[in-house]
């Protein structure tokens, strides 16, 4: 390996990075700066830039990245409809490279020759970090300590810390490893391993369980502008409040749950649950108003390019041209998604009470019953040519006897 002098570290803080500090100065012999990224997992992110320093960082600094998360990650991805596997709704997946990208500017500013991050060598988000590097630094060595120690599992990182006097809130009771920014809060390992087990109670951190949340229902107001959301209730947020309001909300009436096995791209399945309350509410009120507001060709295209989209984001590609180029797609096909979507808040359920839109494409006068400018004649000659596949072949088939 090539041993950088000067490295920027992806930090958060946790039991991986928070053992890398002193690794790298001990096995890389170099100056370690620590980059604490803030896209809104609320914790305290002075207390880990002095932890930081306190265990041998040259320097630590902490950047908000919150508003350009939001605007510039979360939004065109809901635009898009990306959803991987049904199910994910990307929260780590899209926190990745707004970290990366800021590291690796900060890297070429401070004169760095190296980046660093805390990602397993079995896991997605090594790609994400390193696909983001080469995409904005190529030539800085990359060091992935989980891919180079002898440290093979969270019992063995837990003692290397140990024996470090690094702090750590990781213990063989609360082994899980966790993710958190302002879309959701991720959690594996533990009885997650195993499939058949049921997520333990305690586990779940941020949204209630549905039979604790209140017993009267709530509606919530979430407002469009070409597709990203503007406004709670017929009031126009910011994108950080507002997605903090709608998590507010969403989680205390137990929605935004998951618990998933899914394909990772390394290879193997994995099994996590992921809290995503207010990312839930967005996704359902986004499919609704694109229902009421666009075409049905375009609706049905877009179908497609939400998985691909969503493959990509899941990928580590977010620099990729092609993704650029899809949202250059969606710049055009969201015009019309301008309107408001009213859902009905239940323990854990939700249904759709209200839509409205200054573009809707839905007519009383074509949907009712009553005919109205509906002529149902035309229907007749339009179901003789649609069936033409389908009457030929069996004509033929009776002409030659076969």
């Amino acid at each position: 390996m090539n041993k950088p002098k000067k490295v920027v570290l992806a930090y958060s803080g946790g039991l991986d990075t928070s053992i890398i500090i002193p690794w790298l100065k001990e096995n890389c012999c170099c100056e370690v700066i620590a980059m604490i990224g803030d896209v809104g997992q609320q914790e305290d992110l002075e207390a880990a830039r002095q932890k930081a320093l306190a265990t041998g960082a040259s320097s630590a600094c902490v950047e908000d990245l919150r508003e350009e998360f939001v605007r510039g990650y979360i939004w065109p991805t809901l635009r898009a409809g990306a959803v991987y596997e049904h199910t994910y709704l990307l929260g780590t997946s899209m926190a990745r490279p707004v970290l990366a990208k800021r590291q690796a500017e900060l890297a070429l500013q401070l004169g760095a020759d190296g980046l660093a991050h805390g990602c397993t060598g079995k896991g997605n988000d090594q790609v994400r970090f390193e696909l983001a590097y080469k995409a904005i630094a190529p030539h800085l060595t990359i060091i992935a300590p989980w891919r180079e120690w002898s440290i093979r599992s969270r019992e063995d990182a837990i003692a290397y810390a140990r024996a470090h006097h690094v702090h750590i809130e990781q213990s063989k009771k609360n082994i899980y490893s966790r993710d958190r920014n302002i879309w959701h809060l991720s959690h594996e390992g533990g009885e997650l391993e195993d499939p058949a087990n049921a997520p333990n109670a305690a586990m779940w951190q941020w949204v209630v369980s549905p039979e604790k949340a209140p017993d009267k229902a709530e509606e919530v107001e979430i407002g469009f502008e070409a597709g990203s959301p503007v406004s709670v209730n017929g009031k126009n947020l910011g994108p950080v409040e507002l997605l903090n309001t709608l998590n507010d909300v969403a989680a205390k009436h137990g929605i935004g749950r998951a618990d998933l096995v899914e394909n990772r791209l390394v290879g193997m399945k994995s099994r996590g649950a992921y809290e995503t309350p207010g990312g839930t509410l967005l996704v359902t009120a986004h499919r609704e108003l694109e229902a009421l507001a666009l075409d049905r060709e375009t609706l049905h295209f877009q179908q497609g390019l939400a998985v691909r989209y969503a493959e990509l984001v899941y990928y580590g590609l977010w620099f990729s041209p092609l993704r650029a180029a899809l949202d250059g797609f969606y710049s055009v096909s969201q015009q019309r998604v301008t309107g408001t979507i009213v859902l009905k808040l239940w323990k854990g359920t939700m249904s759709v009470t209200r839509r409205v839109s200054p573009f809707s494409l839905y007519r009383t006068d074509l949907a009712s019953f009553t005919m109205g400018r509906y002529n149902p004649k035309d229907a007749e000659g339009f179901i003789n040519l649609f069936a033409l596949p389908v009457t030929v072949r069996p004509k033929a088939k009776a002409e030659s006897g076969s």
